[in-house]
């Protein structure tokens, strides 16, 4: 959507964003051209905290050593792969590890069974939760506790999300009778005057008309 491209510029407070919540900017039906315009935007609005997650670890990592080199290093973007199971998930982290990022952090949610021994070399963050919904799978709290251990052992921040279940709100997310909040450090900008902030989303604007996606 190019139209909600220079919304960032537009919001007075910073905010702690989840990018593409609903989608991966990283699939194969978003080119290169749109996925490098969106990490102009995150770069520029530096104010803001951008999540960025995927399952495309392989194709992010070479993005990120090439045309997107330029955001990959930025403290307020995060970079982190889905990590759900052996098979698929965990040849993720090390895809991850290879890309020069900052802040590289690991959604592991759907937990779906137990990663055994994880090298967290270069993560900074785990997010760990449980399946919800019809169907969900269960989740066993000694994955849970494997994960949490690992990290205390590594001095990687932990956060965990949700047991999940068919009635994820009854299960809540307590861990040990405990919420487990952990974020990375974020740095707050200050951000700047509104006229600047017209002027840096006119000034995007003009170069996605110039080069349109």
């Amino acid at each position: 959507m190019p139209e909600k491209l220079t919304e960032p510029f537009t919001w007075r407070s910073p905010k702690l964003v989840f990018v593409n919540s609903m989608s991966d900017l990283f699939q194969d039906g978003v080119p290169d051209e749109y996925t490098e315009a969106v990490s102009r935007v995150m770069a520029t609005a530096d104010w803001h905290t951008y999540q960025v997650l995927t399952k495309r670890a392989e194709r992010m990592r070479n993005l990120l050593n090439g045309k997107l080199r330029f955001a990959a290093e930025k403290e307020n973007i995060w970079w982190g792969v889905s990590v759900e199971d052996r098979e698929y998930g965990l040849p993720r982290i090390d895809q991850l590890r290879q890309a020069p990022a900052r802040v590289r952090f690991l959604s592991i949610e759907p937990l779906l069974e137990d990663l055994g021994e994880i090298d967290l070399s270069g993560i900074t963050w785990v997010i760990v939760g449980g399946e919800s919904g019809p169907g969900a799978r269960p989740m066993e709290k000694d994955w849970v506790i494997s994960i949490r251990q690992q990290c205390r052992i590594q001095g990687v921040t932990f956060f965990f999300k949700q047991w999940g279940g068919v009635r994820k709100k009854k299960n809540g997310r307590l861990l040990d009778d405990r919420t487990y909040d952990e974020y990375p450090t974020r740095v707050i900008r200050p951000i700047p005057e509104r006229a600047q902030c017209v002027a840096l989303a006119e000034e995007f604007g003009k170069s996605l008309q110039a080069r349109p996606l």
